[in-house]
């Protein structure tokens, strides 16, 4: 099935992993879990057992099109620039119009560019039997988690065990799907096993997804339509510079899946998680005798334990008397925060870009 396609979205900032993200290089592009590979290069090495090379595109922003091209050995005009920041739906927009006007026929999956997957062949064998669903049926297909834990930091899909598809083990029709919820709902979702997490990872046939954008998001749909003949010509970088300036920002969650009444969620483990907190990539990495974990750098801890530390190369971080905090030290930037403190790190950027104005961002 040569009609596969693959839009990897790489265009998000990783304000979270600040300061070893930056607006000049995002996590995507780092090999944060130490392993040789950047995230980028992880899930396009994932896909091409899947698909053709040829096949993949990856939508990014424009001041990180150089990277991708760095990165990854991809043909440049498969990766696209966005000229604005505007959430997943246009940037999916963008993507799944640009691949119609190469195949008509094409069927798509969809992922970020900087998750986790420890399960890969797991994940190739589940993403090929969405292929397969997707090809011949309207549908707009997800993968969904088994929730191992209460986790309040993603989002989750409710299946209709009532509603299976024959032929199709353990794809099941969608009911519902509900933003973070707090540490008690969360408790009742994962013991109802009703409910999987979002990965973010859709499948879907070109015209089912273009009759849904049609449907649930007309302004956007008819933006990039009036466009349809210049995509993949000299012509499209200009009309998409006019697109995004009138397109409104909003995630394809919000703007389509949430609405429509053809979504169907995989359910499955493949060792995932979205890595989009310094907590979530502690939990991934190997530690000492006292729970600390060293990404990079070099440590010398003493009577400390449950912390995370990136230290610069060639530095040496002598700590004594810390217990779970965030330790990350960059070129120009030390960040020493307490791990259950972490979700204000996005603040303490805030406060970061007034008074430096933009320099450590």
């Amino acid at each position: 099935m040569d009609n596969k396609y693959v839009i990897i979205m790489a265009g998000g900032v990783g304000s979270r992993f600040w300061p070893l993200s930056r607006q000049y290089k995002p996590k995507q592009f780092l090999d944060i879990l130490g392993t040789g590979e950047t995230l980028i290069q992880q899930t396009y090495r994932r896909f091409r057992d899947i698909c053709p090379a040829e096949n993949i595109f990856v939508v990014t922003g424009a001041e990180q099109r150089n990277l991708v091209l760095e990165q990854l050995d991809i043909k440049p005009s498969n990766v696209l620039g966005e000229p604005l920041r505007r959430n997943t739906a246009p940037c999916l927009a963008y993507g799944i119009f640009r691949i119609v006007k190469e195949d008509p026929e094409a069927v798509i999956a969809v992922t970020p560019a900087d998750h986790l997957i420890v399960k890969e062949d797991k994940f190739r064998e589940e993403i090929n039997r969405c292929f397969d669903f997707a090809r011949d049926h309207d549908a707009l297909v997800t993968l969904g988690i088994k929730p191992d834990r209460p986790e309040t930091g993603y989002g989750y899909i409710q299946a209709d065990r009532k509603k299976t598809v024959k032929g199709y083990e353990r794809l099941l029709k969608v009911k519902t799907f509900t933003e973070k919820p707090d540490l008690e709902l969360a408790k009742v979702f994962l013991k109802s096993g009703d409910f999987y997490w979002n990965s973010g990872i859709f499948i879907w046939h070109n015209k089912s997804v273009l009759s849904a954008f049609e449907r649930y998001m007309p302004e956007t749909f008819s933006v990039f339509d009036e466009g349809r003949e210049l995509f993949g010509t000299k012509n499209e970088k200009g009309f998409i510079a006019k697109a995004y300036a009138v397109c409104r920002s909003i995630s394809i969650d919000y703007g389509i899946m949430e609405k429509a009444d053809n979504v169907y969620v995989m359910c499955t483990d493949i060792g995932w998680s979205d890595l989009g907190t310094w907590s979530s990539l502690y939990d991934h990495t190997g530690h000492d005798k006292k729970g600390n974990a060293v990404v990079s750098g070099e440590v010398l801890s003493y009577d400390s334990n449950g912390n995370i530390f990136n230290i610069s190369p060639g530095k040496v971080a002598v700590v004594q008397g810390l217990s779970d905090y965030i330790v990350v030290d960059s070129e120009d930037v030390l960040l020493v925060v307490r791990k259950e403190e972490e979700q204000n790190i996005k603040k303490y950027l805030e406060d970061v870009m007034k008074a430096s104005k933009e320099k450590y961002l």
